[in-house]
């Protein structure tokens, strides 16, 4: 009986153990969404309607604040649009560093529009864009470019830190191609980790445009839900950053922009005409 007295503390001790140990394992990592094949070829993931933080609370650059904001459930390209689904849909590519696995850069605005009505009119949807004042109908069942809340709540995809992986760049690598990836042109998408919900590159390889015109304010005065961006401006909202980005220009709400007609390859900002894109559609309603 005191033999048994006598191991009793050191058994106790390691059941508080092993359950200390339990309560500090972290919480499960968010589940790779759902992933369809379009028609055309080309595999989109399903982002749920939600809400999310925009922007930094604090400490990030003044035209990142923002409290809040929401977006509905919409489907976006699991990678930035090749060369080859660009040239198959348009006839051209614009590409610098030839490769028909690589993300098409050196993309206008307006040529992105052209190729989401041209990839809509292929699958049998309705276009988003007008072709004569390029105005965006988001009621449209065809593809366009994410509005800038899109992107930001896909790209986090459920979480709050600066990055996906943490509040540090150590692990940027395993995600993006960037500086610090020492690479010297874009390389083919997928190449690196996708985030939690299934989407590669968000972070490096090329800049990617989306829908919403820029201004430095536009977080701060905008709706929070849904919000669309102002009706004009002067320039249109890049995201993400690229191969030869800094860690810094790669995190989850870093905000650039450019000019949408853009021609020079070094056209300066750190961006030096590495821009793509991927397209967004909405997703239909539920049948009732």
């Amino acid at each position: 009986m005191k033999a048994n007295l006598a191991v009793l503390p050191g058994i106790l001790a390691l059941a508080a153990l092993v359950a200390s140990c339990r309560q500090a394992a972290p919480p499960p990592a968010p589940a790779a969404l759902p992933v369809i094949a379009t028609p055309s070829g080309v595999r989109m993931v399903a982002i749920p309607a939600g809400s999310f933080d925009m922007g930094s609370a604090a400490g990030g650059a003044r035209d990142e604040q923002r409290p809040s904001g929401s977006a509905p459930a919409f489907y976006l390209d699991q990678y930035e649009v090749t060369q080859e689904h660009f040239q198959k849909v348009l006839g051209r590519n614009p590409s610098r560093w030839k490769d028909p696995r690589n993300p098409v850069e050196q993309v206008r605005w307006k040529e992105a529009a052209e190729y989401s009505n041209a990839r809509s009119r292929v699958e049998g949807l309705e276009p988003a864009y007008d072709p004569k004042t390029w105005q965006c109908d988001f009621a449209a069942s065809g593809y366009r470019l994410p509005t800038e809340a899109e992107w930001e709540y896909a790209c986090r995809a459920g979480t709050q830190t600066e990055y996906t992986f943490g509040n540090g760049p150590a692990a940027l690598g395993e995600y993006a191609w960037c500086k610090e990836s020492g690479v010297q042109s874009p390389q083919p998408v997928g190449g690196r980790k996708p985030n939690p919900w299934g989407l590669h590159d968000m972070y490096g390889n090329v800049w990617e445009w989306c829908n919403d015109v820029y201004t430095e304010d536009t977080y701060a005065s905008s709706p929070g839900r849904d919000p669309h961006g102002p009706e004009a401006g002067e320039t249109r909202v890049l995201r993400g950053g690229c191969w030869n980005s800094r860690a810094a220009l790669c995190r989850s709400a870093y905000r650039n922009d450019e000019n949408p007609g853009y021609t020079d390859a070094c056209f300066g900002r750190d961006v030096h005409g590495v821009v793509g894109f991927r397209c967004a559609r909405r997703q239909p309603a539920p049948a009732k």
